[in-house]
């Protein structure tokens, strides 16, 4: 028995001396795959409408978020930061049923941070169970002020934060161009939901007295007309009536929506003195590709004048080469404001993580405005491509600059920028 058990410990002495000499992986190679074992991955979703009236916008936030991607994923490994950001991307077609649908399927699978929606329709029927659920919420392009989407107070906005200016800066900017431009009658159009609304009622209080309204026509959204003749119609009298006591370069249009415009403007007759007059728009419809294409024409007549926030850096700049050189297209200022809101989710998350252990959005709201202020003052190395940002104390932007596009010749062109800090037009 003694024998027997001496070979068996020299057996298995000389099977684990064979397992450590014969092992392929080096000293380094073991510690790469201890290192890799721990990152820890930071799930972000990402509510766009890659299909809907706003699919143009919502692919250029798509490509920009594929580039704040693999960018951050970079920064992490060079500061030896184990952490790696994936981004779960969902179609929600700007429909506000399908935008709380994608939100539970995000929740379902443990995706706590969601970078979107796009609209505030959708921001305003998702809010009650982002509340319930606590899941911190960061928009690129939700306008509309708060109470035109539930919220009654601050602290019940909490886990929303929007890194863009609310309509109540956007209204200031239209009805400077408006004034500018001359403007004394208008016909307006506009979606009858949460952004439309807003929008327009916040507009409304900027040029009342200043500027006639003949005709105020709103139009459902969802789904959004497929004959536009009744609003066409009503448009057209308004204009009739504005143009037997003013100048044609008196009276305007002025239309509120997404690429739904590209239809309405489609189906208007050559000859009808909706054609004959300027029209101004907003940035649900700026740098519309959809709007080139499909009635190019008819919005180079009519200018489509249109109204977007404005704010870019240096960083901003090169970024904007580097997506023009890779996608073939000029992102628009929300992709931009899309790449910040991905670098500020990811760094904040991070950070809760390291002083944590694990996710807390009660934390994770903290490290947001903690992270928010050092990314755009440059301390951590990195730079805002829009800018700096401040939020008010509902957690939107504070305040901001709209650049003015115009169709010209089929395409868009920046034509002017409004002045928050002046309260003026400067026309290029």
């Amino acid at each position: 028995m003694k024998k027997l058990a001496a070979l068996l410990l020299v057996s298995l002495l000389v099977i684990a001396a064979g397992c450590i000499g014969g092992s392929s992986q080096s000293p380094s190679q073991s510690s790469q795959q201890s290192s890799s074992s721990s990152v820890q991955i930071i799930k972000l979703g990402a509510l766009l409408d890659l299909s809907g009236p706003i699919a143009s916008d919502g692919k250029k936030i798509k490509n920009a978020l594929e580039l704040a991607q693999e960018d951050i994923n970079r920064y992490f490994s060079e500061n030896n930061m184990n952490f790696k950001v994936e981004i779960y991307f969902e179609d929600t077609r700007t429909d506000p049923k399908v935008a709380l649908e994608k939100v539970q399927t995000l929740d379902a699978q443990g995706i706590k941070v969601i970078i979107g929606p796009t609209s505030s329709g959708e921001l305003k029927n998702m809010r009650s169970y982002v509340a319930a659920h606590k899941i911190v919420v960061i928009s690129e392009a939700s306008t509309a002020p708060p109470k035109f989407i539930g919220f009654a107070s601050p602290e019940e906005k909490k886990y929303v934060f929007r890194f863009v200016p609310t309509d109540l800066f956007q209204s200031e900017a239209i009805a400077a161009e408006l004034k500018s431009k001359g403007i004394k009658g208008l016909v307006i159009l506009y979606r009858g939901d949460a952004w439309g609304k807003g929008l327009h009622d916040a507009t409304i209080e900027q040029i009342k007295g200043d500027i006639e309204i003949a005709e105020d026509i709103s139009y459902p959204s969802n789904p959004e007309p497929t004959d536009w003749s009744p609003y066409i119609s009503k448009a057209e009298d308004g204009i009739n009536s504005l143009l037997s006591k003013y100048s044609a370069d008196q009276v305007a249009v002025w239309v509120i929506g997404f690429d739904e415009i590209a239809t309405l403007l489609s189906q208007i007759p050559d000859d009808s003195e909706l054609l004959s007059v300027k029209w101004f728009g907003s940035d649900g419809n700026v740098l519309s590709d959809k709007i080139v294409e499909e009635a190019g024409d008819k919005a180079s007549k009519v200018a489509l004048f249109s109204t977007q926030f404005y704010a870019q850096s240096d960083a901003g700049k090169k970024l904007i080469e580097r997506f023009k050189e890779k996608f073939g297209i000029e992102p628009s200022e929300y992709a931009l404001i899309a790449y910040d809101a991905a670098w500020v989710a990811a760094l904040s998350y991070a950070e809760v993580l390291k002083e944590n252990g694990t996710y807390d959005p009660d934390l994770m709201v903290e490290k947001i405005k903690e992270i928010l202020s050092k990314y755009s003052s440059g301390e951590l190395s990195v730079s805002s491509v829009t800018g700096d940002i401040e939020l008010d104390e509902w957690n939107d932007r504070a305040s901001g600059d709209y650049a003015i596009w115009a169709v010209k010749d089929g395409s868009w062109e920046m034509v002017g920028l409004w002045k928050s800090s002046t309260g003026e037009v400067e026309w290029h």
